[in-house]
């Protein structure tokens, strides 16, 4: 018995529009990041992407559950001796909304060169424009 591979056809792959506003951090990343590696469709395979493209509108008007606004820190490390810096939830949605969803979604996929190539495919934006009226993208309903 052989193993299916499916066509790794390009013109194949269709765009969504997930609209962030007032959605839950992670079951909006869940879904975004399902949609990115193709876990909706029949011929899902792990080692292939098989994933459609993902715009997120409105990134920062998504919500967070309980204390986390205040209480959930990021932190980035520049590679220097005490480079750590950390920032509230609250500091990076002022600074750059898109940050939040990027690296929640991030965390969901595979850490190697597969999931590096999925996170071309995540297109967000803080307000409701986006540039890609062009490819016809359907609007993605969270459940």
């Amino acid at each position: 018995m052989k193993t299916f591979l499916p066509p790794n056809d390009l013109s194949q792959r269709k765009w969504h529009v997930i609209d962030a506003s007032g959605v839950v951090l992670g079951r909006l990343a869940t879904r975004g990041a399902n949609v990115l590696r193709g876990k909706n469709k029949a011929a899902f395979t792990p080692h292939l992407d098989t994933g459609d493209f993902v715009i997120v509108i409105n990134a920062e008007k998504v919500r967070l559950t309980g204390q986390k606004e205040t209480k959930k820190t990021y932190m980035t490390y520049s590679g220097w001796k005490g480079g750590e810096k950390f920032a509230t939830v609250a500091q990076v949605r002022a600074k750059r909304p898109e940050l939040l969803i990027e690296r929640a979604v991030k965390g969901m996929i595979p850490k190697n060169r597969l999931g590096r190539q999925l996170l071309t495919k995540l297109k967000v934006y803080a307000g409701e424009k986006h540039p890609h009226a062009a490819q016809t993208p359907a609007t993605l309903a969270l459940a």
